[in-house]
């Protein structure tokens, strides 16, 4: 019995034994998994840590790729003056208003170079006004004579802004009849005097007026309401629905030629770059109006050719809408890395540097900028290597094929060498290095391929700068009404930034586009006559502005 008693004992103890290892596994089991919870969420807290770092370092802190306002007086409005004010520039301007022009200098004190302030007025006309002493004055306090004119001095210097101003033209056709005729029963002849063109510009405003317009809202980003208090001031009560009618009919008949052959130009060419940017149109087909549309930019590469710059306005961001319109472009695209660019089959992608720099300094941990262990700081010091490289390639080499053999002497390394470092990079999950990292891979069979001629882009800054005007523009006329006019904003935007690439005054180029009336009759040849490229329109502009001047 006892033995029987031991025994039991001995199992019950082997039963306990037994059941304390189990529970030690499953106690074992739990805190692996608390831990590994507890990991998780110590890696999502140290995200979202990050990610409002990295919120309010955007929201509230300075980038490194723009200075502290990138909207001069949007931003910055109402303490533009203050922030701006430099008291050696006021100091400047004082010494500049009451010294002499060089040509007023003795000859022996003549400067060699201009001074900054006559080159900033350069091409401005001068008007001399001569201060003359009253009759009075101009009797001698001693002896009681007449005194005669000895020469001029110069006192001091204003800048005048002479305001705009509106007229009405009314034309009358002045008639003539023969008298002869009708005293002796004859039916008389009739001839009335003509200008020689017809009124097509949709409206009573006439060419220079409708330029007007367009260029205050698409190239000064004024919206319609300000433009209608604008002319209000001036006399002229326009409401802004008929301005809206004048830029849209006149936009859509006069405009879209010259459109459609900036188009085609560009497909022809073998560098192109492309950007695109949100746009809210209210009155979209089957939409709701808060749904988003896009605006997309267009351009020519830095092929040293005339530059072309397009804007189309699309209900989406699909990638169709780049394949449609670059049908038939056929060599190096520049862009972003959005992947609706890969439907664009028959260019060859280029990486923008300019991007992936972004992506890395967005993923420096805040107060880490000189940390030199972080991986981000590490990654974007290789390419600010290669900016620093870029532009004294730029600065130094003149032909494409000196760039292309400079790029691979110099860039080739340090991309080979930010590769093999791009290679060792393990980022937590989930954090902004590893959106970094994983935006840099999926385009890394880009990354070399601008070494491949000296005409590629380095980086997508070129069309993005171009975009700016119509991001700008958005701040003030907020949206679209319809497609009809999102179009017509596109096809207004393309001739002022066309005018503004090609460097002639943008104001007299819209009306000279309004008074030539290009058309879908025209050749190309005829078109071209039209361009902001072609030397007798910019020799034509020019006329244009020095008229101007010599009127005021």
């Amino acid at each position: 019995m006892a033995q029987n008693a031991k025994d039991i004992q001995m199992r019950e103890l082997k039963d306990l034994l037994s059941e304390l290892r189990e529970t030690n596994k499953l106690l074992r089991n739990a805190l692996e998994e608390t831990q590994k919870e507890k990991a998780v969420l110590q890696r999502e807290r140290d995200n979202f840590k990050e990610q409002v770092d990295y919120l309010t370092k955007k929201l509230f802190g300075s980038s490194s790729e723009k200075g502290a306002c990138d909207i001069p007086g949007q931003m910055n409005l109402f303490n533009e003056a203050e922030s701006e004010m430099d008291p050696a520039v006021e100091a400047s301007d004082v010494r500049a208003a009451t010294k002499p022009p060089e040509s007023e200098l003795p000859e022996n004190k003549v400067k060699k170079r201009r001074s900054s302030n006559e080159e900033r007025f350069k091409g401005i006309p001068v008007k001399k006004v001569f201060l003359e002493p009253s009759e009075e004055e101009r009797i001698c306090s001693k002896c009681g004579k007449q005194m005669d004119q000895i020469g001029t001095e110069f006192v001091r210097r204003e800048l005048k802004i002479i305001p705009a101003k509106t007229i009405v033209i009314e034309y009358y056709s002045v008639n003539y009849g023969c008298k002869n005729c009708k005293e002796h029963g004859i039916t008389p002849a009739i001839i009335k005097g003509k200008d020689g063109k017809a009124h097509m510009m949709y409206g009573m405003a006439s060419a220079s007026t409708v330029a007007w317009v367009v260029y205050q809202k698409y190239c000064n980003g004024m919206p319609l309401y300000r433009i209608e208090q604008d002319l209000g001031r001036l006399g002229a009560k326009i409401s802004r629905a008929t301005l809206a009618n004048w830029v849209i009919k006149n936009t859509e008949a006069f405009f879209a030629p010259m459109y459609e052959y900036f188009h085609r130009k560009l497909l022809a060419r073998n560098f192109a770059m492309a950007d695109e940017t949100p746009v809210q149109v209210l009155h979209e087909p089957e939409r709701r109006a808060q749904t988003k549309s896009y605006m997309w930019l267009f351009r020519s590469g830095e092929d040293g050719d005339h530059p072309i710059v397009i804007y189309k306005y699309s209900e989406t961001r699909a990638g169709d809408t780049a394949a449609d319109f670059l049908n038939g472009f056929q060599g190096y695209l520049m862009c972003d890395g959005y992947s609706g660019y890969n439907k664009v089959s028959a260019a060859k992608r280029l990486a923008c540097w300019a991007h992936i720099r972004r992506y890395l300094i967005d993923a420096i941990p805040k107060g880490k900028q000189l940390d030199y262990t972080q991986p981000s700081v590490q990654g974007v010091m290789y390419i600010n290597r290669l900016f620093e490289k870029e532009d004294k390639i730029r600065q130094k080499h003149k032909t494409f094929d000196a760039i292309k053999e400079a790029r691979l002497t110099h860039e080739k390394p340090i991309i080979e060498g930010f590769l093999s470092w791009l290679e060792k990079q393990t980022p937590v999950r989930s954090s902004r290095l590893d959106k970094a990292v994983t935006y840099i891979r999926n385009r890394k069979e880009h990354l070399m391929t601008y070494l491949e001629d000296g005409r590629c882009s380095f980086s997508n800054n070129l069309s993005e700068n171009s975009i700016r005007p119509f991001v700008v523009g958005r701040k003030g006329w907020l949206f679209c009404d319809t497609p009809a006019g999102a179009q017509a904003s596109a096809m207004a935007y393309t001739m002022a930034e066309m005018a503004k690439a090609n460097k002639v005054n943008v104001y007299h180029y819209l009306t000279f586009l309004f008074e030539h009336q290009p058309n879908d009759q025209m050749t190309d040849e005829e078109l071209e006559q039209l361009a902001p490229w072609n030397e007798n329109v910019k020799a034509e502009i020019q006329r244009r502005i020095e008229c101007q001047k010599n009127q005021e």
